[in-house]
C-alpha cells in the first residue's frame, strides 16, 4: 500500500468534491455559498490566489484533502480537510497539517490559521496536538464556524 500527498491536478476534481460535501453534510451543516465557490473552482479560488491544495492517494485512489489558502497578512489558511472513513486511523490529518506547515514555512509565513465548528471534537483535538491555540471570534464567511485557532510559525 502506497501513501503519498501530493499536489492537487484537475483529475481530482471530482474526490476533492466528493469528500468534502461528505464531511460538511455527514456533519449535519449545509453547503453555503464559500464551499460552493472552493469546491466548484479550486483552481480560481484557491491556487491562483497563492495556496496549494494537497490531495492524499492511496495506490492512486483519493482518499483525503486540505486547502492552504494564502491570507493577506502572510499567513496561511487550512482549510477544507478531509479524509475518507476508510482511511481513518492511518495518520493522514497529521500528515495533511505537516505538509501545509512546511509550505506556509517555506513561504515565509508566521502563521497558520484555521475555522472550526467545536462539534469537530476528533478535528480540534488534531489541531491542539498539532500545536494551534484557540483565537477569540474573527470574521468568517461561514455560519458552521463557532471556534478560530491559529498556529505561529
Amino acid at each position: 500500500m502506497n501513501i503519498d500527498i501530493v499536489p492537487y491536478r484537475p483529475d481530482h476534481a471530482a474526490a476533492w468534491v466528493a469528500l468534502n460535501e461528505h464531511w460538511i453534510l455527514e456533519g449535519g451543516y449545509v453547503l453555503e455559498a464559500k464551499d460552493r465557490l472552493v469546491l466548484d473552482d479550486p483552481e480560481g479560488a484557491v491556487l491562483a490566489k497563492g495556496g496549494v491544495i494537497f490531495m492524499v492517494e492511496r495506490d492512486g485512489e483519493s482518499i483525503g484533502c486540505c486547502s492552504l489558502m494564502r491570507m493577506p497578512d502572510g499567513g496561511y489558511e487550512v482549510g477544507k480537510m478531509a479524509v475518507a472513513a476508510s482511511a481513518n486511523g492511518l495518520g493522514l490529518g497529521h500528515r495533511l497539517l505537516e505538509a501545509c506547515e512546511d509550505h506556509a514555512r517555506g513561504a515565509g509565513a508566521l502563521r497558520l490559521y484555521l475555522e472550526t465548528n467545536t462539534s469537530q471534537t476528533h478535528a480540534i483535538a488534531l489541531y491542539r496536538r498539532f500545536g494551534f491555540v484557540d483565537l477569540p471570534p474573527q470574521p468568517t464567511p461561514y455560519a458552521r464556524c463557532n471556534c478560530w485557532m491559529e498556529k505561529r510559525l
